[in-house]
């Protein structure tokens, strides 16, 4: 399998363009199977998990194809097969967002428990009370989640924990339910809002997107739509990052600085200087970087999904930074490759406290998972001498060729290729 190369010690200097959020394409792709009629999508990452994603949908009879430019032309007129098998869903959690459209246009869907990276049990609970508050019967057979109704009926429903693919597989499935369904203690990140907009644009009736409460007035049927996914607030954030640990400058265009509030601010609680813009952000890294605690919390909380790109930049800090996560039970893992790389970092529970002023220096180390894989990369542009990143199959689920925009703005990067 592929590996990344990296040999440390250059600020890293330019402008980058972010892709389009993975996150919030993963959901509308899902939302093409409420219609027959064709769906377009503009802005999306081509990325491990959106070609998976393609996969699947092909797999129901679906029409799926993604092009390297941003389009992906859908259209689910011919679906056939109300399934989304363990091959394809063992390595994409999201998988498990087909559940809702499926239910709420056919009445029955049988879907894998899903996979993806080891970072917590994530488990689909809230998801399947909502569905039988909305009058499914859900049950888990051999893995599966097997799924019928008759018909959807609006419901309230509250999610005792904030879950973003719970909010929306249940607020796609009320699109299609009867009467009004509430969703409280509803996730309010960016890209649930984003779903909730091109669901608009197909005829649904949603208020509250956004806020903890969300209402869906269920229509008869939806039609097709185009629609432009936002932008990668993580992708930005990790550029950010990149930044701020190089002491470089960067301009992160095509981004949503209003979506970056927390990493931005924590940034500049670093040391960092942050310039935002209404679709760039500039930020210029500045010596010494300040150890500044953080605790990752739903949006508009600082992200989990930037805890381990977080805690790279804590590596070179001045002092003592406590890294508290609230969000996933086991997304420390980087934290004993960066180790191997000198750092010095105790692990106890949810909390890992970093010792910064520490030189790295370059190692062979192992991602864990799709951000573990870009926290040793930024580790490894400020270590000394030559890393090797392996099992960089995570990386590529959710950054389109980061290492050739690292490369464009000066680092020392390349992707070792398998022979095949």
């Amino acid at each position: 399998m592929d590996r990344i190369r990296v040999v440390g010690g250059v600020p890293l200097q330019g402008r980058v363009e972010i892709g389009g959020a993975k996150n919030a394409a993963l959901p509308a792709m899902a939302a093409a199977l409420l219609t027959s009629e064709p769906v377009v999508l503009r802005n999306v990452p081509y990325v491990r998990d959106i070609l998976t994603a393609c996969r699947l949908l092909a797999e129901m009879g679906a029409k799926a194809d993604v092009e390297v430019g941003g389009t992906a032309a859908l259209n689910a007129a011919g679906v056939s097969r109300l399934e989304a098998p363990y091959d394809l869903v063992r390595t994409m959690r999201a998988s498990i967002l087909v559940l809702g459209p499926l239910l709420a246009r056919f009445g029955k869907a049988r879907v894998s428990l899903p996979g993806g990276c080891a970072i917590g049990a994530r488990p689909v609970n809230l998801h399947l009370m909502g569905l039988e508050k909305m009058g499914a019967q859900c049950e888990v057979r051999h893995g599966y989640v097997e799924a019928s109704a008759t018909r959807l009926r609006g419901a309230s429903i509250f999610l005792e924990t904030v879950t973003v693919t719970g909010t929306e597989n249940l607020m796609m499935a009320a699109c299609l339910a009867e009467g009004e369904t509430v969703l409280g203690n509803a996730a309010c990140e960016p890209e649930v809002a984003d779903l909730a907009q091109m669901l608009r644009s197909m005829g649904a009736n949603i208020e509250g997107d956004g806020t903890r409460t969300i209402r869906v007035q269920g229509v008869n049927e939806l039609h097709g739509c185009e629609h432009s996914v936002i932008p990668d607030r993580v992708e930005a954030g990790t550029f950010a990052v990149a930044a701020a640990i190089t002491r470089g400058t960067v301009e992160i265009a095509n981004c949503r600085p209003e979506h970056l509030g927390a990493t931005l601010d924590q940034l500049a609680k670093t040391g960092a200087e942050v310039q935002a813009e209404a679709d760039r952000v500039r930020v210029q890294g500045r010596d010494p970087i300040r150890s500044c605690d953080v605790t990752t919390h739903p949006y508009p909380g600082f992200a989990t999904d930037m805890q381990a790109q977080y805690m790279a930049l804590m590596t070179q800090g001045d002092g003592t930074a406590v890294i508290t996560e609230t969000i996933f039970e086991n997304r420390f893992m980087h934290a004993l490759e960066m180790i191997r790389m000198g750092a010095d970092i105790t692990v106890d529970g949810c909390r890992a406290v970093v010792k910064g002023g520490r030189p790295l220096s370059g190692a062979g180390v192992i991602a864990s998972d799709l951000r573990a894989s870009a926290s040793l990369i930024l580790a490894g542009l400020v270590a000394k001498g030559e890393t090797i990143v392996n099992r960089v199959y995570h990386l590529d689920r959710g950054y389109y060729r980061i290492e050739e925009k690292l490369a464009g703005l000066g680092a020392v990067i390349e992707r070792l290729r398998q022979a095949k």
